[in-house]
């Protein structure tokens, strides 16, 4: 049934009149953020008025998403909105759009090239610089800034996937978490499949570790699954990053302790607002973000009472 609603999120043309401005929308894919994201920026579109909306799905790959744009392109479409399946894909497909002179709104996934962006080209996102930081200082904190803690990492080339590392890492340089130490570091693609297999392999290995901290939800709930499987989830701290509905029950029910709240929905809203403005010669700063939030057991109820 999940399946069938994300697929027929891909379907979805909102328009009003004949007149419509056009968005050309491309996903990296549709995991249960994207999806997310999605739904808020379509139904924003529709809120708006006057939108149409042209989704795809790149399913991950790089060639493909840059194939998309082309097409969107091509259909002429009167604005841009891309969440990059790879950050260093910014570079190639922002000349892509400046050849067109099509406005482009990054959203999500931040491009490594933000800083030469030209003036109709933005980014809607969260700051990252908070979101690893925020769930670090905590998985700290409830482990009195002394442990081992393990880290499941998104995709290395992925620009949230790099800050959120990054930020435990700094934040376990700091003196109150200086006896931390970081005994596994591990890509998992932002998948929980991926992810409980690399947990299966740290417990079949003997490592040892206190905490477990993933880039994302998805990988946070697939180390669940493996150490419910070895039977040590309420030893292991585990904390994860974008406070989805299935994370949030995790926390609820124990097996998870601390998430960050990414506001996709509004990512997306952020990303029409942003296009819609440049397609009309407005001017947008070119980053624009998002706060991150702390989730935990006290305060959990108010999220997924958003989100339901």
């Amino acid at each position: 049934m999940r399946r069938a609603i994300l697929a027929s999120l891909l379907m979805l043309t909102l328009t009003s009149h004949v007149d419509a401005a056009t968005l050309g929308v491309s996903v990296s894919n549709l995991d249960e953020f994207n999806s997310t994201l999605l739904r808020g920026l379509l139904a924003h579109a529709k809120d708006a008025g006057g939108v149409e909306v042209v989704t795809a799905d790149a399913k991950g790959d790089g060639e493909l998403q840059k194939k998309q744009v082309t097409d969107l392109v091509a259909r002429k479409v009167d604005a841009l909105i891309v969440l990059l399946a790879d950050g260093d894909l910014g570079a190639q497909l922002t000349p892509i759009a400046v050849s067109a002179g099509v406005p482009l709104v990054y959203v999500n996934n931040v491009p490594a090239n933000v800083l030469d962006l030209p003036e109709n080209q933005v980014v809607v996102a969260s700051d990252e610089k908070q979101s690893g930081s925020l769930q670090a200082k905590e998985v700290c904190r409830l482990l009195n800034g002394k442990g081992n803690i393990a880290v499941l990492v998104g995709e290395p080339f992925h620009a949230a996937a790099r800050a959120r590392t990054e930020d435990v890492d700094n934040v376990v340089a700091t003196a109150d978490c200086k006896g931390l130490k970081v005994v596994e570091r591990q890509s998992a693609y932002w998948s929980p499949d991926f992810a409980e297999a690399q947990v299966e392999e740290w417990l079949t290995a003997g490592v040892k570790f206190d905490a477990i901290v993933a880039n994302n939800d998805d990988m946070a709930l697939g180390a669940i699954r493996a150490l419910k499987g070895n039977h040590t989830t309420k030893d292991v701290i585990v904390a994860g990053i974008d406070a989805i509905e299935p994370a949030l029950e995790a926390l609820k029910a124990g097996d998870m302790k601390v998430t960050v709240f990414q506001n996709g929905a509004a990512q997306g809203a952020g990303a029409v607002d942003a296009a819609l403005k440049l397609v009309q010669g407005g001017k947008v700063p070119r980053e624009n973000y998002i706060p991150f939030e702390l989730v935990t057991p006290q305060n959990v109820d108010q999220y997924l009472a958003k989100i339901r």
